[in-house]
């Protein structure tokens, strides 16, 4: 230690004439070599303490304006050789030079202690101790960047002594705050800003080290688990390989958190980018969970740390793992509120039942296979972006129903298929998941209100349509009744739900206002027209009947056998040449419809051809004779439909 001491005093150009004849007797004992390698060093050494010295002084004399400036070189190259008092060290009395020595050979803490000395002395006129702090602050700082960028030893001890200068540091603040200094000077001080430099560093150093992961759309499933592997076997390793220099230094727990917090900043953003589907954010869930269930906290496993930065560890993984549940959990309302949307689009053909059941139970069963906790969340959105989706439907609808014109028939169909097809897929729903009963009151009543609105709509639309195909059918040849059937007899065929109660209300409501507008077309024609047009208007009823029957047999099936035919009961009863066979005629057609009045029953007879007067008079007095007043609402098919009344003989009979 004593010739270190007295080379240093050598070099520097301080102490007495003993010190310099001891360094010569000290260079003859040595060979010659090693006395031409000692000089390298000692000039190396004096170069670099000349630089740091530079440094100060121009940060000193900075601003100031001389005559004629010397360089800082110059500057410092005088106050090297300026001579020092030997007295003055022995009474401890800080120096730029020793300040420098200590900066130079790594000891930041013994270098703290003069620059404080220093600062405290009185003699810090010209704000030496923040420039010196700054040149120990950029000293330590490049021991970091090395003890980073290798595996020397040689950095251990000036590493430790960076350790020590920031517990000196917390120390002092501490002293600082304690001694009631205001905090505005306390805050200024520049060592306070030390910690967070040393993290910056570290987290430049940390996230240069991470590789990069294109954030495009490309980017597929196996790329993100090439990604999350290269994390854990390479760069997670690589960090905690360094991190045991920095625990023999004591600065093991900011490395950890720098570590941590790198990697939490990386995956934050791999997260946040938008072109991560369901599965992909799923990727890094998982993940995340492995990486905590095996202990690697990260990026240094239990054995490496203290206890109390353990938690440090977890506290990272656990942030990941509830911001990764966030992003599940948006990106399913998006995904599953996109998918009904573009299932259930007004216009567009329905799709399976199945088909949607697996959009609302794909993402929790695929959640399951990771955690069962997540897949509960998940499917607890699946089922509330369910109903969201059905308030937005039913405004959809109502906004449709609003348009200008009348929709088509077909989009009117397909809507109330679409609520088939939900009310379907909710009752499957309802056995996979684990639906409140709020939630079934709620899906119901959107369903009910949907068909409700359309339904009432619909058959406004059909009841117009053939009222206006109606109006001449029986004077024109082509009224554009039978395309308004064929157009019906499509879409009820296209119909996916054939067998729901829907559809069969559906199509008998459509019979029943057919039936209706016909006969009210045909009970309202110009009375007594030719026998030519009666036996037009006969084949046209036959031809209509026919094609009618036809339609409703092939969309309803067997069940169209409980319609109730008034046409075919008309067209038997005006095709029967025996008179007494057209009174049995009349008896069915008065038992089924009740609400048969005397002058429909003459407008009947009116289309039926070579009728004679008193033939009618016989008809006419069986209906008077069998006539009855229906007690029962059903079957009132002639209620609503007017007639006038025929203009009888001047004698008041019947049969005029």
């Amino acid at each position: 230690m004593r010739k270190t001491k007295h080379s240093w005093a050598a070099c520097v150009g301080g102490g007495n004439k003993k010190g310099e004849k001891m360094a010569g007797e000290d260079a003859r004992i040595l060979p010659k070599a090693t006395h031409e390698e000692r000089k390298k060093q000692e000039a190396k050494r004096k170069g670099k303490l000349k630089t740091l010295a530079g440094k100060l002084l121009k940060t000193v004399v900075g601003g100031k304006e001389m005559v004629e400036k010397p360089s800082a070189e110059d500057v410092a190259g005088n106050l090297l050789k300026r001579p020092t008092s030997k007295k003055k060290v022995e009474r401890g009395m800080p120096a730029e030079e020793t300040i420098c020595r200590f900066i130079e050979e790594g000891k930041f803490l013994e270098a703290c202690e003069q620059i404080h000395n220093l600062e405290h002395s009185g003699n810090d006129g010209m704000g030496k101790s923040e420039s010196l702090y700054a040149l120990l602050a950029e000293r330590m700082w490049t021991v970091v960047g090395e003890a980073l960028s290798g595996s020397d030893r040689m950095l251990l001890e000036p590493l430790q002594s960076v350790g020590e200068s920031l517990k000196w540091e917390k120390q002092k603040e501490a002293e600082r705050l304690g001694n009631g200094l205001e905090t505005e000077s306390v805050s200024t001080w520049s060592p306070n800003f030390w910690r967070k430099d040393l993290e910056e560093k570290l987290m430049r150093y940390m996230t240069a080290q991470i590789p990069l992961f294109g954030s495009s759309t490309n980017a597929d499933e196996t790329a993100l688990q090439q990604h999350l592997s290269h994390l854990e076997m390479t760069f997670l390793p690589s960090l905690e390989h360094r991190s045991d220099v920095f625990k023999e230094a004591g600065l093991l727990v900011t490395y950890a958190r720098c570590c941590h917090a790198s990697l939490c900043s990386h995956l934050a953003t791999l997260i946040d980018s938008n072109c991560f589907n369901f599965r992909q954010s799923l990727l890094i869930y998982e993940w995340s969970i492995k990486m905590y269930k095996s202990g690697s906290q990260a990026c240094v496993r239990p054995g490496h740390m203290p206890q109390h930065s353990l938690s440090l560890g977890a506290q990272c993984l656990v942030w990941i793992l509830l911001r990764t549940e966030e992003k599940l959990l948006a990106i399913t309302r998006k995904e599953v509120g996109n998918a009904l949307k573009e299932a259930f689009g007004i216009g567009k053909p329905p799709c399976a039942d199945a088909a949607v059941v697996e959009i609302l139970t794909e993402k929790t069963e695929t959640a399951r296979r990771v955690s069962e906790i997540l897949s509960e969340k998940v499917e607890a959105e699946c089922l509330e972006e369910c109903l969201r989706f059905l308030e937005s439907y039913e405004d959809e609808v109502r906004s449709f129903l609003q348009l200008d014109g009348c929709p088509q028939i077909c989009s009117s169909l397909r809507i109330l298929e679409n609520c088939c097809l939900l009310r379907t897929v909710w009752h499957k729903l309802t056995y996979i998941y684990s639906v409140s009963t709020d939630q079934n009151f709620k899906v119901n009543g959107f369903l009910h209100r949907i068909e409700d609105d359309i339904l009432e709509h619909f058959l406004q639309t059909i009841n117009s349509k053939v009222k206006g195909a109606l109006k001449d059918h029986f004077k024109k040849c082509d009224s554009g009744f039978d395309h308004i059937l064929e157009s019906l007899k499509q879409s009820f065929l296209t119909f996916g739900k054939k067998k729901t109660d829907t559809y069969e209300a559906l199509v008998k409501a459509v019979n029943a206002i057919i039936i209706t507008e016909y006969m009210q077309a045909l009970l309202t024609t110009p009375r007594k027209p030719s026998a030519m047009q009666r036996r037009r208007i006969v084949n046209k009823i036959e031809e209509d009947h026919r094609m009618m029957q036809t339609i409703f047999e092939e969309c309803l099936g067997p069940a169209a056998g409980s319609l109730k035919d008034p046409i075919k009961a008309i067209l038997e009863l005006i095709q029967t040449s025996d008179p007494e066979g057209m009174k049995i005629a009349l008896l069915p057609i008065l038992k089924d419809f009740p609400d048969l009045r005397k002058e429909h029953l003459s407008a009947m007879l009116d289309i039926k051809d070579s009728l004679s007067r008193e033939d009618r008079a016989a008809l006419l007095r069986v209906f008077h004779d069998n006539c009855w007043e229906s007690e029962t609402e059903a079957n009132l098919l002639f209620a609503d439909i007017e007639v006038k009344p025929r203009k009888y003989g001047l004698c008041g009979c019947l049969c005029c």
